[in-house]
């Protein structure tokens, strides 16, 4: 993301604040938070291009203060957030001026996604246009980095931390990549290493190799499966990286449209590229990524 867009979140929940600020902060964006309707009143000093506001807090509820921050400045995008799903009270958000409404718990791509397009929408009149690869790819520093030195033990680790370590409430989630970007030391790609890749480099190569008929009532009994997935997991962990890993993947420029990067997945079969900005990589764009893309299309207004 080229341009640091100022968020304000609104929520009445301390560790809601605190996770929606770090995980945003990784995605590029400047954050502030409000505890209530009265503090978010007050933060508007500070000229947030976006503001995000839960609907039910206590004392001055979000329509309570939609009101008032569209009073302030009627310009500033406002994003409803409503943990309950109630249809009168998004149709209220909609008609008392909220740009959209999401419900929780809300997925982090599709808010940020929401974001930037209150962003440009709080910026000119008009349709909103398109968005491009780098609108919606993933920025290389948030994504899972390795070394092709480094050893499968270190990739599997790595990976669940993509997992385990996600910061998350019941109100947000982010998910994991399903997979390590392989980068040498001089910053050049090369190759990826999915959890597909995993799988299949722990089947041991007789299961593929030529056999006589009679034997696969023996050689798929219980017993021949016994503590070999164990075995060759172990055995697998110290290899390197870059015996393991697939070819790097297939790039894309920034600036290319967002059905490219649909049928160069489609036509190679793959569920993510590298973006391209001025000759490095600069993010990853997966088929998730259009998934939400294709949902925030489908549902934005009119």
């Amino acid at each position: 993301m080229s341009e640091k867009i100022k968020v304000l979140m609104v929520d009445d929940e301390e560790r809601f604040r605190a996770t929606t600020k770090k995980i945003l902060k990784k995605r590029g964006f400047e954050t502030i938070v409000a505890a209530s309707g009265e503090e978010a009143i007050e933060r508007m000093e500070e000229n947030p291009d976006v503001v995000i506001l839960d609907i039910n807090m206590p004392g001055m509820d979000g329509h309570q203060a939609l009101k008032e921050l569209k009073r302030i400045s009627p310009e500033t995008p406002v994003i409803m957030l409503t943990g309950h799903g109630t249809k009168p009270s998004a149709s209220q958000a909609l008609t008392e001026d909220a740009f959209d409404y999401l419900n929780k718990p809300c997925e982090i791509d599709l808010l940020t996604s929401r974001i930037m397009d209150a962003y440009r929408h709080g910026k000119k009149e008009g349709p909103l246009e398109e968005n491009k690869v780098r609108d919606v790819m993933i920025p290389l520093e948030y994504y899972t980095i390795l070394d092709p030195e480094a050893t499968i033990k270190d990739a599997i680790e790595k990976l669940k931390e993509s997992f385990t370590s996600i910061l998350s409430t019941s109100r947000i989630m982010e998910t994991g990549h399903r997979s390590v970007l392989v980068i040498d030391r001089k910053g050049e790609v090369r190759g990826i290493l999915a959890i597909i890749d995993l799988i299949r480099w722990i089947m041991p190569a007789y299961l593929s190799a030529p056999k006589p008929s009679m034997a696969d009532s023996i050689q798929y009994s219980p017993m021949f499966w016994r503590g070999m997935f164990s075995r060759q997991v172990k055995e697998l962990a110290q290899k390197k990286i870059k015996e393991v890993m697939s070819p790097a993947p297939r790039t894309i420029d920034e600036d290319s449209n967002l059905m490219e990067a649909a049928y160069i997945m489609l036509k190679n079969q793959v569920r993510r590229l590298a973006v391209i900005r001025e000759g490095k990589v600069a993010g990853m764009i997966r088929e998730q990524d259009l998934f939400f893309e294709m949902e925030r299309i489908l549902t934005e207004r009119q």
